[in-house]
């Protein structure tokens, strides 16, 4: 009769960096950390500075010292406790609770994983998530999402108050007495951000050709009559959970290819919002704002070197991590009701300018909820 096959998981990250050792832990740790899960039962083994705090405030069902962990693997393994690190702590654990299989992470250390292998222990590479639950959010998840989107909000509305108390003075954007530029309104908007709890890194406000790249920061003078790409997604400090939206902007007035643009763009958008329900492949709701582009004649093509058109995908998950499962492209993965993603078609072209909108929805049985709230008037006199 063949065994059984008992699998221990196994963790070892910083849950500050480390979005499924966040999951599985609750608490925000800086500091690498083990941590086992055994069937139902999740331990983790940490040092004397985090034991009090890891206990009180963490989601494990045991919280272990790591100094009392090191002299009980050492007395097993006949070693200095000196000579314990965390494959020795593996080990121990895989013998102490009869377990023939390890699972591991994908983003596993790739030293430990080695070591675990020389010391022939059997292991596996386990999925991405390493916790698949992670793709359905619970109740309080998306109560986090819904404050890291408020706080995105925030910023894009500051972005527009900005830019309509700024002046056009030749070729620049003045605002109280010196020329706008993405440094200085992406700081503004991350302090918005801050005053509500959340750590924007990265924001985007790209303007003109900046903006065609659709990952480009954006630096310099903001000009007057170009489009303006803001992207806003922070990192809630006390969740970790993340909002992510983004707008176009322009300060002047737009030529009839960018109002066009920024038509199509937003009509390819709700499209694709159409087709978001659980049971739909994220291929279909791709393929609606893909036909709307086509429709409209805008093609996605290279001209001149460059990639111009529609050259992303129309979303992502969202959650602990800004860019998780499921991607919402021409991969025909289902979505399932309970889900959170983005839904940020974009057109980029120079010489017009790149527009992306980006809102976030819950996927529901019927349809979605919308998980992000502000307006979408883009362009400012």
């Amino acid at each position: 009769m063949k065994s059984k096959t008992s699998v221990l998981r196994v963790l070892y990250a910083a849950s500050e960096q480390s979005a499924d050792m966040l999951y599985l832990s609750g608490v925000f740790v800086p500091d690498p950390f083990l941590a086992l899960v055994c069937g139902r039962r999740s331990v983790a083994v940490v040092n004397r500075l985090e034991y009090g705090r890891v206990r009180s405030h963490s989601q494990f069902d045991e919280v272990l010292l790591l100094d009392a962990v090191e002299r009980n693997a050492a007395r097993a393994f006949n070693l200095a406790t000196g000579e314990i690190g965390p494959v020795e702590l593996i080990r121990y654990f895989v013998a102490e609770w009869k377990q023939n299989l390890v699972e591991v992470p994908r983003d596993f250390p790739a030293v430990y994983y080695a070591g675990l292998q020389e010391a022939g222990l059997p292991l596996r590479i386990g999925p991405s998530p390493f916790f698949p639950k992670r793709e359905v959010k619970t109740a309080e998840e998306i109560r986090a999402i819904r404050a890291g989107n408020a706080a995105s909000a925030a910023g894009l509305r500051l972005a527009k108050q900005v830019l309509g108390e700024a002046s056009i003075e030749g070729n620049r954007i003045r605002y109280r007495g010196h020329t706008l530029t993405s440094e200085r309104l992406r700081s503004m908007i991350d302090q918005t951000c801050l005053a509500l709890g959340g750590q924007a890194m990265h924001t985007i406000v790209a303007g003109g050709r900046q903006a065609c790249d659709p990952h480009e920061s954006g630096h310099g003078p903001l000009k007057p009559n170009e489009l303006i790409i803001v992207d806003i997604f922070p990192r809630m400090s006390k969740t970790g959970y993340h909002g992510d939206m983004t707008r176009t902007f322009l300060k002047g007035k737009a030529n009839a290819e960018q109002r066009r643009l920024v038509g199509a763009v937003r009509e390819a958008q709700l499209a694709a919002m159409g087709q978001v329900k659980a049971g739909h492949s994220g291929s279909k709701v791709h393929q609606a704002a893909e036909k709307v582009f086509v429709k409209k004649g805008y093609p996605t093509e290279e001209r001149n070197g460059e990639h111009v058109g529609f050259i992303h995908s129309t979303g992502h998950g969202l959650g602990l991590e800004v860019h998780e499962a499921p991607r919402v492209s021409m991969r025909p993965n289902r979505l399932r009701a309970g889900q959170v993603i983005t839904v940020e078609p974009g057109l980029y072209y120079p010489g017009i300018g790149g527009c992306r909108i980006e809102d976030v929805v819950q996927v529901t049985a019927d349809g979605y909820d919308k998980l992000s709230t502000c307006g979408y008037q883009w362009e400012i006199a």
